[in-house]
């Protein structure tokens, strides 16, 4: 048997951040943000939301498509709920699944597709003919400088998820590659909080408290790996890009998607965008954008579908899988 995708969920807050309301706590025109990014808007979390609130609405629609409950729970994120407990073992909680290991994986952008190759493989060994729930949850807007024109403009909060279950032969996973690049961990970071750097008050005056991104260098970063890891795995599966039905990127912002795709020689056709309205949304980007493409343009069984990512550490990721519907319908699970 393969290891595929049963059910996908996503949510968004209803909060909508449009360009305007960013333009006003920074130096730009809504204008520069669309040419630059692309991005028209995104959404934001409310206050007293944290990321296993964002999390659970996700993992509830995600389980209504299959019948009993996981076995593990993943959760990637960089916005944790708190330095510990890990966010997966409060969302265990919400969703009433007590028992069962639940685990954060933090490789930021990237972070869903390594908890996604995670629970392929303890699909594969120890939890054999059992379902795991994988989850991408994030809340930037909280690490965000809202004065910051080049992050402020990216940055939105979500959350996504999937099932992953038994699926025959021939379908589901069937290949994945990550990596990671720690000597430009610089390019991408949260100074403090941690061990190395308290979070006191001099570290909030200093703004190290703040997420911050050196755009050009990882732009750079990821049109030299990108290739690294998406030829390889296509070449090993048989696979080319016009055999791709899908192909979802982390979304970035569309402007990066577009120079990454036209990077691989993969027709922007081929290539859903969800950063054009929700932003860049961390780990949840590339659950929610499979979640809205299979919504919006069904995948059919037997397509290919590639998702591919880059994010801190410096991290990058792509998972080849070929698509199995699956049609159980379970009760949902915590209602």
């Amino acid at each position: 048997m393969g290891i595929g995708v049963l059910g996908i969920g996503s949510y968004l807050p209803s909060r909508v951040v449009s360009n305007d309301e960013i333009a006003g706590h920074t130096s730009v025109s809504p204008e520069w943000i669309v040419d630059r990014t692309g991005i028209r808007e995104r959404r934001y979390g409310e206050p007293h939301q944290s990321t296993s609130d964002l999390a659970v609405a996700a993992s509830r629609e995600s389980l209504r498509a299959v019948a009993g409950d996981p076995a593990v729970i993943v959760v990637a994120t960089s916005t944790p709920d708190q330095p510990q407990p890990a966010t997966a073992a409060v969302l265990q909680a919400k969703l009433g699944l007590s028992g069962i290991p639940a685990f954060d994986i933090n490789a930021v952008c990237s972070g869903f597709l390594y908890a996604l190759s995670v629970g392929d493989a303890l699909l594969r060994t120890s939890m054999a003919g059992q379902i795991a729930l994988v989850v991408g949850a994030d809340k930037y807007s909280t690490i965000i400088d809202p004065t910051e024109r080049r992050t402020a403009s990216l940055f939105g909060d979500g959350a996504g998820a999937v099932v992953l279950g038994s699926v025959p032969d021939g379908y589901g996973i069937v290949g994945s590659r990550l990596v990671t690049d720690g000597e430009y961990a610089h390019l991408i970071e949260v100074v403090a909080g941690g061990t190395r750097r308290p979070l006191d008050d001099r570290a909030r005056a200093d703004g190290d408290h703040y997420f911050r991104m050196n755009g050009f260098a990882v732009r750079e970063y990821a049109m030299q790996v990108l290739p690294d890891i998406v030829e390889p795995l296509l070449k090993e599966n048989g696979i080319t890009v016009a055999d791709l039905e899908r192909v979802v990127f982390h979304q970035a912002n569309d402007r990066m998607i577009e120079g990454c795709a036209a990077r691989l020689a993969i027709p922007m056709d081929k290539v859903p965008l969800s950063s054009t309205h929700f932003g860049n949304t961390a780990s949840a980007s590339i659950p929610i954008t499979l979640a809205e493409t299979a919504e919006n343009r069904p995948l059919r069984r037997g397509d290919w579908v590639l998702l591919v990512s880059v994010g801190g550490g410096m991290t990058a990721g792509a998972v080849l899988m070929r698509w199995f519907d699956n049609e159980a319908v379970a009760e949902p699970v915590g209602e």
